[in-house]
């Protein structure tokens, strides 16, 4: 069975979804660890309620590079079996960008959330991007990581009508009920390898 590692930054309500669904025995992985960069992650706490494994490793103050700060989340998911080769990674509100080897490493074994329908609105404040531009339609993207930002293959989309009085933070609440039933659904598919990566397709099974 494929090993599941999850790296927070805060609540992680994203993580808390997939971890429920694998508890409930629809997704066939085994959550190995969670990894916050942030002590007082709220993850944290609910990622032990459900009986996972946590570990901190700090990046506030971190001196080194990215490579450097990310070699010891490598180390940390290697010794919880995580591996490139039978190992996932998902991002789950994780505030940095990782570094190019680190993406190297796993290639097509890292995972990530969106709050928009990608490519539209990549990077930050994406609900606030689609409002501004008068968009009828956002959404949430599930997609592998690559080198760039928000770039990877998509492997799940769920659209979101906007509403005329639709504000940031009401765009941003209907968007997060979709991706708390999007990304577990990624991560079935990858568990029962029915994603096939070909350039920049992910083509599901």
């Amino acid at each position: 069975m494929l090993n599941l590692g999850i790296l927070i930054s805060g609540r992680g309500s994203n993580m808390e979804s997939i971890l429920k669904a694998i508890k409930k025995k629809r997704i066939p992985i085994n959550p190995a660890i969670v990894i916050s960069n942030k002590p007082d992650a709220d993850g944290l706490k609910i990622a032990q309620r459900l009986g996972v494994k946590t570990l901190v490793i700090e990046s506030r103050g971190f001196k080194g590079s990215r490579w450097q700060y990310d070699r010891k989340i490598v180390e940390a998911l290697t010794e919880n079996g995580v591996t490139p080769l039978n190992g996932l990674v998902c991002l789950a509100g994780f505030m940095r960008i990782i570094s190019p080897k680190f993406v190297r490493k796993y290639k097509n074994r890292i995972l990530n959330i969106h709050p928009a329908l990608l490519p539209a609105f990549p990077g930050l404040k994406s609900q606030k991007q689609a409002l501004d531009y008068g968009s009828k339609y956002s959404g949430c993207t599930v997609h592998f990581v690559d080198d760039g930002v928000d770039t990877g293959p998509i492997i799940i989309q769920s659209v979101v009508k906007i509403k005329e009085d639709d504000t940031e933070e009401t765009l941003s609440k209907r968007i997060l009920k979709e991706e708390h039933k999007a990304y577990p659904e990624a991560v079935n598919l990858f568990a029962r390898k029915r994603i096939k990566v070909s350039g920049l397709r992910a083509i599901i099974s």
